[in-house]
């Protein structure tokens, strides 16, 4: 039986499990998308490439699964890059595909060709392109096994239009799908690590986003309980600890000092598990260069002069911790007990502030009392982020996204589109500034045309707020970051879509009830006080440790 090679490239992406591909037909992928007739793939057609490519960037991120884009040559492909990136760095797997000019005009200057190959090549794990279509079985096989392999990312594949069209002479089926077996983490590294946790004073974990990818959350609870271990997670490690648990220090990451910080300043053992240096770079958090550090992870450490690791456990991170777990026989006492009862009590400060705009406290405080422990929040980037980062409390792994390591705006209505179609029977929100909604607001349409239900909280200043931030703590003074807005009410009908103003603080909790029982794409205009933002830079810089 012969076929075209587009029918063999969508036959291996079957193959592979894709359920979803996110983009925008284009000339030169016309035989791929003619290829996906008939395909129990869904085609998602989006209104702009950035929005597929974060898409499939959270779609990854969430399920394990590689999300998957696709764009044609030239604009369409360099508009997947900024998603793409923010998948890789972020470390969610992800495939790019985008159409390319024939083989026959591509060593020449030629209407719209790029060498996408070598573009892709510094933001992904594997970059190529398919000259031949019988060699599109291995290709594929290999970008998900890429893209999917820890540490995840970017596999790029480039498809000249004359490929995608030439009939195959030869039989060619996809290969079968294999995953790696997780290598088991050595004895003796093992015994080293628990010798140097059993002599510790003050021992800390920092779980990091590896631990969400390893589904190893339920190790982690255990060695903390059984240990008295308290916990601090990055970013985008929210949840794998719930927050409600008395061993719980929430979140590090916030680049002025805050409370959690006191845990990791006077710790004489950290215990890093599943960390991304991407996230929250050690000069941070270990200045002194003083703690001795327990690498737990898959990979080996990162190169860096203030983590140079007394321990390294490398394999597979619930297998390291269970038998770490098992070695160790010390039992902190609550000494972590004081500095969490701070952390808690910051957090509740203002959840019956009045004031309006609504300070950064009391939506963050009335967004989690509004959701439950298993809904989605998607956080876009900006001064919102920080407040979200420290303040809200995840209780499930991958409950909160935050883009951390890339940190780019505009992933938060896209996200959470791709959210709600991984997760269907859950509320999906997203934490977004008036800036970064409008660099994507366009897939307000996407989500009502497939009818995703989603909820988009603004926080309305009229300004780049972290920016702004930024300057007023480095200059005193600011520039160049107002703008004006449309009326996010009137904007949102305009789509079709439901739009809510708050109006007094108290409207938040009842409108986001209201929205999820709408069941549609809904905008919140949300005014925001980001006087807090300095007012909190003052405090963390006056800041005292409670231990």
């Amino acid at each position: 039986m012969h076929m075209k090679a587009s029918d063999l490239f969508v036959k291996c992406l079957e193959n592979e499990g894709v359920e979803y591909i996110f983009g925008i037909p284009g000339e030169e992928n016309l035989d791929i998308m003619d290829s996906l007739i008939g395909s129990p793939i869904e085609f998602i057609t989006t209104r702009h490439e950035q929005g597929a490519a974060f898409m499939a960037d959270v779609y990854g991120r969430i399920t394990g699964k590689a999300g998957v884009c696709l764009a044609t040559l030239g604009p369409g492909a360099t508009n997947l890059v900024t998603g793409f990136a923010d998948a890789n760095m972020d470390r969610a797997p992800i495939v790019g595909i985008a159409g390319q000019g024939a083989t026959t005009r591509m060593h020449k200057e030629s209407h719209q060709v790029l060498d996408l190959v070598n573009l892709f090549a510094p933001i992904s794990k594997y970059s190529v392109q398919v000259r031949e279509p019988e060699i599109i079985p291995e290709i594929i096989r290999k970008a998900f096994k890429a893209a999917q392999a820890e540490k995840p990312g970017g596999s790029f594949i480039d498809v000249p239009e004359n490929v995608a069209a030439m009939e195959l002479t030869l039989d060619k089926v996809p290969l079968k799908v294999q995953s790696a077996q997780s290598p088991v983490p050595s004895p003796e590294k093992v015994l080293q690590a628990a010798e140097i946790i059993n002599n510790a004073s003050y021992p800390i974990i920092m779980a990091g986003n590896g631990v969400i990818r390893a589904a190893a959350s339920d190790c982690l609870l255990e060695i903390a309980e059984k240990l008295n271990l308290p916990v601090a997670t990055t970013f985008m490690a929210k949840g794998v600890i719930p927050f409600s648990h008395p061993l719980s220090l929430g979140t590090v990451g916030l680049q002025a000092k805050d409370y959690v910080a006191c845990g990791f300043d006077r710790a004489d053992v950290i215990i890093c598990v599943g960390y991304d240096m991407v996230e929250y770079h050690p000069h941070l958090w270990h200045k002194n260069k003083d703690k001795k550090i327990i690498h737990i992870d898959m990979n080996p450490a990162e190169v860096d002069e203030h983590y140079i690791v007394e321990c390294g456990v490398i394999g597979d991170i619930g297998a390291s911790l269970k038998s770490i777990g098992s070695e160790t026989r010390r039992v902190n006492e609550n000494s972590h007990r004081q500095l969490r009862e701070t952390i808690v009590d910051e957090l509740a400060a203002h959840k019956d502030d009045d004031a309006y705009p609504l300070k950064p406290q009391r939506i963050i405080w009335d967004i989690r009392q509004a959701l439950n422990d298993d809904d989605i929040v998607v956080s876009d980037v900006g001064a919102h982020k920080m407040w979200m980062a420290r303040m809200y409390q995840a209780e499930r792994p991958n409950t909160c996204i935050i883009s951390n390591g890339f940190a780019s705006m505009g992933i938060g209505v896209p996200g959470a589109i791709a959210a709600k179609l991984a997760k269907p029977s859950v509320t999906a929100l997203t934490v977004t500034g008036d800036a970064g909604f409008m660099m994507n607001s366009q897939e307000i349409e996407t989500a009502l045309r497939y009818n995703i239900p989603i909820i988009i909280l603004i926080w309305t200043d009229g300004e780049y707020g972290l920016i702004k931030w930024h300057q007023l703590r480095r200059f005193g003074r600011d520039t160049n970051i107002s703008f004006k807005n449309p009326d996010f009410v009137k904007y949102a009908e305009s789509f079709g879509a439901k739009g809510y103003k708050i109006e007094k603080a108290d409207d938040l909790i009842p409108t986001i009830k209201q929205a999820k029982i709408d069941n549609t794409v809904v905008i919140i205009d949300c005014p925001v006080d980001y006087t807090e933002n300095m007012k909190l830079t003052e405090k963390l810089g006056k800041l005292v440790c409670p231990i």
